[in-house]
């Protein structure tokens, strides 16, 4: 009996979070990323056609399995494809105020991955060197290079 009731309770939270993150067309969503491109389409190799940063409001338009159509409040001929982790229900807001905290510190605290949380992490395990994974975030390529890299390898796919 124990047993079937913890089953039952786990199925119902399971449901709860899933219905909790679940968009609409119409919706408000907050961008929770530092910052992410809108696509043209679903696939990971889609064009990008604009770019959102943590906080913009966006209202839904369609939603496919891992990502959704939206379009900008603040600048409405802005639409494209966005990945679902990327957004929230819950508006974000800025005090205003100059803050001692970046933009990407900002956006990890949304996602639960604070500075304390690293800092706890990387004395648990001090043998860890980070030096490589700082410098491949420093990479940056341009869209440009991207869609030539695309056509180059005729490269198709990546839709949903």
């Amino acid at each position: 009996m124990k047993k079937s009731i913890m089953l039952l309770l786990c199925a119902l939270l399971g449901f709860t979070a899933f219905a909790a993150t679940t968009f609409k067309s119409g919706d408000t969503v907050y961008v929770s990323a530092k910052s992410t491109s809108l696509k043209s389409g679903t696939g990971f190799m889609s064009k990008t056609v604009g770019t959102v940063n943590y906080g913009d409001a966006l209202t839904v338009i369609s939603v496919s399995k891992k990502k959704v159509e939206v379009k900008s409040q603040r600048n409405s001929s802005l639409k494209g494809w966005i990945p679902i982790g990327s957004i929230t229900k819950r508006k974000i807001v800025s005090s205003g105020a100059k803050s001692a905290v970046s933009s990407q510190e900002l956006a990890l605290a949304g996602k639960g991955f604070t500075e304390e949380a690293e800092n706890a992490y990387k004395a648990s395990s001090p043998n860890l060197d980070f030096k490589a994974v700082d410098a491949i975030e420093k990479i940056r390529i341009d869209e440009e290079t991207v869609q030539a890299f695309i056509r180059e390898g005729h490269l198709t796919g990546g839709e949903e």
